[in-house]
C-alpha cells in the first residue's frame, strides 16, 4: 500500500470512527447498550475509546511505513483531538438535530 493511500484509508477510517457513537445505539457498534439507549456521556466515552483506537492505527501504519515512529509534542495530539472532533460533527448534528426534525416530519405525514 502506498504511502498516500494509506494517509486517505486513515482519514476515512477516522471520519467513520469518529461519527459512530452518535449513529448507533449500541456500544462500540457491536454491543447492546445497557437499557437499550445510550447516555450523551457514554457516547462521549465511546468517541474517546475510538479515538485512541484510530491513533493506535496510525502509529501502526507510521511504524509500517518509515520503520519508526516519530516523536511528537503535545501540540500535535490536541490537533489530532480536535480534527477528530471536527469529523464527528455530522453525527453530532444528526443525532441531536437532524434525526428530530425528520421524526417530526414523519409523523406529520404518517
Amino acid at each position: 500500500m502506498s504511502l498516500s493511500l494509506a494517509v486517505v484509508v486513515l482519514l476515512l477510517v477516522a471520519m467513520l470512527a469518529a461519527n459512530l457513537p452518535w449513529l448507533s445505539e449500541r456500544l462500540l457498534f457491536v454491543f447492546p447498550s445497557p437499557g437499550g439507549h445510550k447516555t450523551g456521556w457514554l457516547r462521549l466515552l465511546e468517541w474517546l475509546v475510538l479515538y485512541f483506537l484510530v491513533g493506535g492505527i496510525a502509529l501502526g501504519l507510521e511504524q509500517k511505513s518509515f520503520g519508526e515512529r516519530h516523536a511528537q509534542d503535545w501540540e500535535f495530539y490536541a490537533v489530532t483531538l480536535c480534527l477528530f472532533l471536527v469529523f464527528a460533527l455530522p453525527g453530532f448534528i444528526y443525532r441531536y438535530d437532524l434525526k428530530d426534525h425528520l421524526d417530526k416530519a414523519k409523523r406529520r405525514r404518517g
